[in-house]
This record gives structure tokens, C-alpha cells and sequence, in this order.
């Protein structure tokens, strides 16, 4: 297994200038490992697909849940991995700064804290208490023997406020702040990314997956994009295809759904692969 210091220069040298990678985010190790396994560079974990794997809904995850899980996914894989981080299962500076420590001791090597309160009444943390936020969590990522990559996420799109110009006041304080990749979920039009890459020094993570507008990876490396994300958008196609399969024989007791599915012979040689 490669160490942590190698993974950490690896993932550090994916988000050079000029490039634009896809991060696919695996919900288990069976997941993590079939994605190392189809080529892909880098992984991140997803609260949602975490949840889902659990049957518990987004948002229910907390740190004692999510450590574990990131040192399963860190220990099943040599690629590096970012790690979601919510909003650090905290409201105080201090929150954000633990869950970055903790995920680097649980193996990762980049995480991401956002600036959604959880708070229905007021679902966004007000701009200064959101800097002070990344500024203490940046301050614990410097903290380590190997470039840990924070990723600061300005939820403002996911929670009905699209408002471009506050979003883009975040990222840029966010950057000041410390951050080394900066993210605005819920962002989709060639506009919107335009004006954000623009504006900002550090690389662009977005999500696709979302139903909506869907921009290839050529159209965002054009764009100007570093990293493409795919959030739990993975697991729901997974487990899509389950409530499919399982709806087709409880409806019309046929089972045509494992024509699709992998086969044992297959699935049981990309597996012993990695065992070795």
C-alpha cells in the first residue's frame, strides 16, 4: 500500500493548472476498490451515499460514524481521498479544525467543510463566522507531515440562495482564509463557472451528477475547472438499479434485471485483484 505522503503528493499534483479530473465518490470499500479498478485517480467520500449504505438519511451522519468509514475507504485503496466532511459536525471554528484532524489520522488526505449551518432558520453561516471556520481548519491542515488539501464548500445554491456575487464573496474569502480548492455545489451553468473561475486563484471543484444541466468534462475543462465531483449521485444509480431489480420480481415475477448485472466471474477477479 502506498503511504500516506505518497498519496498526498499524488492528489496535490492532480489539481495542477490546466488539468481537470473527474473525483468519483464511492459509499464502501466494494465501491472504492471497483473505481480504483476502472482507472480513476482519486476518490471522496459522500455523507449521502454513507448514509444511504447505513439506511439513514443525508445529513445523519455524524463524526463518530464517519471516521471509521474514512479509514475503511483509506485502508481498501492506494488512491488518494478526499473526505466530506460536512460542516465539520460543528458550528465553532474549533469543530471544523477537529474533523480535519481527524480525518488525516484516519488516513485521508483532503476533506472538505462547508458553510450550511444545518439550521433550518438560518440554513447558511453568516460570512464571518464561515472565514473563521476554514481559517482554524486550514490552520489544522498545515499541521501535518504531508499536504493535506482543503476543499471550502459556499453551499449557498443547495439551499434556495442563488445568489452569484455572495457565492463568489465566499470562495474568495475562503481563499483568503486558507482554503486549497474551493467548491460551489449546485453551480451548473457555463456562466455561472465562468464568472466564479474568474474570479477566484485556486482550483474549482463542481458537482455533475445532478439532474439539470450536465457539462461534459471537456466543456468544463474549457471552463476552466480542476476537479469534477459526482457527490452520492453514484450510490443513487446504484441503488436505483436495485429498487429496479427488486421491483421487476415483486411486480412481474421475471427477474430480466440480471442480463445488466456483473457477473460473479467478474466481479470475484477485480476483487482478488486487489488482494493481492
Amino acid at each position: 500500500m502506498k503511504s500516506q505522503l505518497e498519496k498526498s503528493r499524488e492528489f496535490e499534483e492532480l489539481h495542477k493548472k490546466g488539468s481537470c479530473f473527474v473525483i468519483a465518490n464511492p459509499w464502501d470499500c466494494g465501491s472504492a476498490r471497483l473505481l480504483e479498478h476502472l482507472g480513476f485517480k482519486a476518490l471522496a467520500s459522500t455523507g449521502a451515499g454513507f448514509a444511504f449504505s447505513k439506511g439513514r438519511s443525508d445529513l445523519s451522519v455524524d463524526a463518530q460514524g464517519m471516521m471509521p468509514h474514512l479509514a475503511e475507504l483509506a485502508a481498501a485503496t492506494d488512491l488518494p481521498i478526499s473526505a466530506d466532511l460536512q460542516n465539520g459536525f460543528g458550528d465553532p471554528p474549533e469543530a471544523a479544525a477537529q474533523a480535519i484532524i481527524a480525518a488525516a489520522q484516519a488516513g485521508v488526505v483532503g476533506g472538505s467543510i462547508e458553510d450550511a449551518s444545518g439550521n433550518a432558520g438560518q440554513p447558511i453561516y453568516d460570512i464571518g463566522l464561515a472565514v473563521e471556520r476554514i481559517r482554524a481548519a486550514a490552520h489544522a491542515a498545515r499541521s501535518f507531515g504531508f499536504k493535506f488539501m482543503l476543499t471550502a464548500r459556499a453551499e449557498n445554491y443547495l439551499y434556495g440562495r442563488p445568489d452569484l456575487k455572495d457565492t463568489i464573496r465566499r470562495l474568495q474569502s475562503y481563499q483568503d482564509a486558507g482554503a486549497d480548492v474551493l467548491f460551489a455545489p449546485g453551480i451548473q451553468s457555463k456562466e455561472d463557472i465562468r464568472a466564479i473561475v474568474s474570479s477566484i486563484d485556486l482550483p474549482l471543484n463542481v458537482i455533475m451528477g445532478f439532474q439539470g444541466v450536465q457539462l461534459t468534462v471537456d466543456e468544463l475543462r474549457e471552463l476552466g475547472v480542476a476537479r469534477v465531483s459526482l457527490g452520492g449521485s453514484l450510490a443513487r444509480a446504484a441503488y436505483g438499479a436495485l429498487l429496479r431489480a427488486a421491483t421487476e420480481v415483486q411486480s412481474a415475477g421475471t427477474f430480466n434485471y440480471a442480463g445488466e448485472a456483473i457477473s460473479a466471474r467478474e466481479i470475484n477477479r477485480i476483487f482478488a485483484a486487489g488482494d493481492s
